[in-house]
């Protein structure tokens, strides 16, 4: 019988792993949760959008068309499963919904691909209607081909905070400003390690040069100090100091708000998959062997939801997981093959590393955030709340915070006050952060919807 294997994720690095197994004669089930494959980076537009790869993608449209390509000269080689949720696992069983019908998918091995999402940090304010994250923003122009706002800030730290930006800028949207928390001093003491990839770095500088034709302000060094705006109307402007501390207002009715970015590990949570708390990012990402195994027999992770190093690493990354699979299950690859892709994974982690001295975690931000800023956006708790549970319960701990205040708990679990509701934790109890541990996952990881005309199905290994 051959091997059941289950890759989560048709992003770069899922189609990569597909590939490698299906060419040594493994026919891998693929889910995704979106409705084509991609992922988030090299998503593809909806059926009859008719752009370009050039409008779509900018320079990196040649990888994209190359990825959808491999991906379309797949599909008869896989068992493809789009618009398929993975929301639970329990054993070696994961638990999916396709279109109101609930499915067990039983594995040998799971690879989990799963990419990454916005690391944000709150801000007063951000809960008024109007202020996307960064993916937010780029989902809404690639898949719907809309902007958020007539007028839009762009204000966060990282590569994506510049690369979106120019997206709204090339397809007309009136940009008023970038605003990078990053002072422009850091960029540079990282740069022995960003020249690890000069063409990233030049093209990234080529975002910048574009943003400045346009004629979009960029501010960098900036402390973020309000959304402004209110219930009813939304988003109104945004209150910030420059690197000098003089204090600005600008106009807008909707914000894009993002720090880098933060992988989803939901999956390997309840697959109970051991983590490790990553100084040089600030946060707890998956702990794994160099042959991207968890520590939980038979499952795997690569791709941005392993480390997030971007689609190319992610590419490499696919196709030296899927090689450790075939190691595993004594269908070894050649030694050069893996060679090949471990060597250009060295030069993209330390590019990665550049990337996190140049554009660091605010952490400063939440401990100085005002009591009355709502930090976990979902439940509407403030930082003051969160703060009392810390001073009045004892709570040092993410899940004993959790559990006092209700931070978390919400329709995202986490997904985006978790880390700077921990940084609050941290400076309330005066503790290092590592010590305030990160929230537990569980099941399930995404709402769901209930509809009891449908009944459970289960797969069976044929």
């Amino acid at each position: 019988m051959e091997p059941r294997v289950v890759i989560v994720g048709a992003g770069p690095a899922g189609t990569r792993c597909a590939q490698i197994l299906s060419s040594q004669g493994i026919k891998p089930i693929l889910i995704d949760e979106n409705n084509r494959d991609g992922g988030q980076i090299y998503r593809r537009q909806p059926p009859g959008f008719k752009r370009s790869y050039a409008e779509l993608y900018g320079s990196e449209a040649h990888k994209a068309q190359a990825l959808h390509r491999s991906f379309d000269a797949l599909r008869e080689q896989i068992d493809y499963r789009p618009d398929t949720l993975v929301w639970g696992m329990t054993d070696k069983t994961l638990h999916t919904l396709c279109k109101g019908r609930q499915q067990d998918v039983p594995f040998d091995a799971l690879i989990l691909c799963t990419g990454a999402t916005d690391r944000l940090m709150p801000v007063k304010g951000w809960n008024h209607a109007g202020t996307y994250s960064l993916g937010g923003a780029q989902i809404a122009l690639k898949a719907q081909a809309v902007s958020i706002g007539h007028r839009v800030v762009f204000m966060g730290s990282g590569p994506l905070l510049y690369l979106v930006a120019a997206q709204y800028v090339k397809a007309g949207a009136d940009v008023a400003a970038v605003l990078d928390t990053s002072p422009m001093a850091l960029r540079l003491a990282a740069l022995p390690k960003m020249l690890a990839r000069p063409g990233v770095l030049f093209t990234g500088m080529r975002l910048m040069l574009t943003l400045r034709r346009a004629g979009v302000a960029l501010h960098m060094g900036i402390k973020p100090l309000e959304i402004l705006g209110d219930g009813t109307a939304g988003v109104q402007g945004v209150a910030f100091t420059d690197a000098q501390g003089s204090p600005h207002r600008l106009q807008c009715d909707a914000l894009a708000l993002g720090y880098h970015l933060r992988p989803e590990t939901q999956l390997a949570d309840l697959a109970h998959c051991r983590f490790e708390f990553e100084v040089a990012t600030q946060q707890w990402v998956l702990s794994l062997d160099d042959g991207y195994r968890t520590s939980t027999p038979s499952v795997y992770a690569a791709g941005d939801g392993a480390r997030v190093r971007g689609a190319d690493a992610a590419e490499a990354a696919g196709r030296l997981v899927a090689a450790t699979v075939l190691q595993d299950l004594g269908r070894p690859l050649s030694e050069s093959f893996i060679a090949k892709q471990r060597s250009a994974l060295a030069t993209l982690e330390r590019f990665r590393l550049g990337l996190a001295q140049a554009f660091p975690w605010p952490a400063q931000q939440a401990a100085e955030l005002a009591d009355d800023a709502i930090v976990c956006r979902c439940e509407a708790i403030s930082a003051g709340e969160l703060r009392a549970v810390v001073r009045d319960k004892g709570a040092c701990e993410a899940n004993r915070a959790k559990a006092f205040s209700r931070v978390g708990m919400g329709r995202c679990q986490g997904r985006y006050c978790a880390q700077a509701g921990a940084e609050i934790i941290a400076s309330a109890a005066a503790v290092p952060l590592q010590s305030v541990g990160r929230l537990r996952g569980q099941a399930p990881i995404r709402p769901l919807t209930i509809a009891l005309q449908n009944q459970p199905s289960t797969e069976t290994t044929p």
